[in-house]
């Protein structure tokens, strides 16, 4: 996908102006032995060889295992000595991806973050807690120098140590809060068995991202938490926190111009405006680390436009999936996100559940593992058993195949401080 004249041209860039930053991009790679292969294969031996959005779109998608493969300082564009920061992915998978920036891309990924930071409403009066992690996850350092940038104050509490966070909370005067949502729902559950009162924090709003996340969850954080809760999307290949941002006005999250996003389809097709499909991003003015068309693996939609807000150009649909989380049982897709809409549009459950897959003989099984709340936990049984009925039949309806609902008990499933882990496959 790319701009055509049927999309408006907004004063972000223009089509020429895209194509400038994409030309300069390609030309920044080309040095690099690995893309230099790869653009020559589709006839590209130069910049000046992008002529058009068409021409860009011939050039080979990046994966993460194109990263891997050049681990683990195969892919930067600038010599070593010219490197400040290094960050890389868990690498639960094998290598990590590592990802390289200099002194401009620091300063850049800040001044991102700090714009949309303000355009949310965060002033150098307020107080952000972020308790995303630190180290080498780009989380916690992105949402860190961007409040820096701004002004605001910064707790660089990072992940866990949930009853110390929420003293800080009360006595530092937090009024953001920076992590990932299922920790926020986490937060939440602790801060009513704490002793805190509500009424003791100042919070107002929350920066919520790293996982998929559904508007029911939205729904629960704003309810038990008592503030707005946003979202906010990156990828340490990309750059990190930033990338896209909502605003106040919650139609989506505002693509920052230093990105150039594309949808595709599964076999890497562009799709047309609004369509859903695979987000795919071209990162502009980067030194280190430049991609070009990098597979994300999350699934969205664009649109491009003026906002209420006074953003002009892309915006993608909230990530309601991942490709990666995607489970194939009996030939059916399925996705826990689907799992999560039908829990949290019934009452009496947590929003805190588990997908378990298994066979039985050659047939693949899932069975939902969900929460029942304190309230629903000393029902009658048969009310219990109404209520696993209704679940069932509205995950069924959602997904198409048959489930096997098992309620558990409250406060059962394990809480994560950081992504959490809603799939257990015993397949493999």
């Amino acid at each position: 996908m790319g701009i055509t004249d049927k999309v408006p041209v907004g004063t972000y860039r223009t089509e020429q102006e895209w194509l400038k930053g994409l030309r300069e991009t390609v030309e920044r790679v080309l040095p690099i032995p690995y893309y230099r292969e790869r653009f020559g294969a589709v006839g590209i031996s130069q910049a000046e060889d992008v002529q058009s959005l068409q021409d860009f779109q011939r050039i080979p998608l990046t994966t993460k295992e194109d990263l891997r493969k050049n681990y683990p300082f195969g892919l930067f564009a600038e010599p070593m000595e010219n490197i400040v920061r290094l960050h890389a992915s868990s690498g639960t998978t094998g290598k990590p991806t590592v990802v390289g920036y200099t002194s401009n891309d620091i300063e850049l990924w800040a001044k991102i973050v700090a714009k949309e930071l303000e355009r949310l409403g965060v002033t150098k009066k307020d107080v952000v807690q972020i308790a995303y992690g630190y180290g080498l996850f780009t989380g916690g350092m992105g949402l860190h120098y961007g409040c820096e940038e701004l002004g605001a104050i910064v707790v660089p509490i990072s992940g866990g140590n949930t009853a110390r966070q929420l003293m800080l909370m009360r006595d530092f005067g937090t009024t953001v809060l920076a992590c990932t949502p299922s920790y926020a729902l986490y937060l939440a559950e602790s801060l009513e068995e704490s002793g805190i009162s509500r009424d003791e924090l100042k919070l107002k709003f929350g920066i919520f991202g790293a996982e998929p996340w559904s508007d029911g969850m939205r729904e629960q954080i704003e309810a038990r938490l008592g503030i707005k809760a946003f979202d906010i999307y990156g990828l340490s290949e990309t750059m990190g926190p930033g990338v896209a941002l909502e605003c106040l006005a919650q139609q989506g999250l505002h693509i920052d111009d230093h990105f150039y996003p594309e949808i595709l389809d599964a076999e890497g097709n562009p799709l047309p405006v609004g369509e859903r499909g695979e987000l795919v991003i071209t990162s502009l003015d980067k030194e280190g680390f430049p991609v070009l068309r990098y597979r994300t693996k999350d699934l969205t939609s664009l649109q491009y436009g003026t906002c209420s807000c006074g953003h002009v150009g892309w915006t993608m649909e909230r990530v309601s999936a991942r490709v990666d989380d995607m489970l194939i049982i009996r030939g059916v897709n399925v996705f826990p996100s689907q799992v999560e809409e039908a829990i949290l549009s019934l009452g009496g459950f947590e929003p805190h559940y588990l997908l378990v897959v298994y066979r039985e003989g050659s047939l693949d099984q899932l069975e939902v593992q969900v929460e029942v709340n304190e309230t629903s936990f000393f029902d009658e049984v048969r009310e219990l058993e109404g209520r696993q009925e209704r679940l069932k039949k509205s995950i069924e309806d959602i997904l198409g195949i048959s489930v096997r609902i098992r309620l558990v008990e409250p406060k059962s499933i394990p809480r994560s401080e950081g992504k959490a882990v809603r799939v257990i496959d015993k397949r493999r």
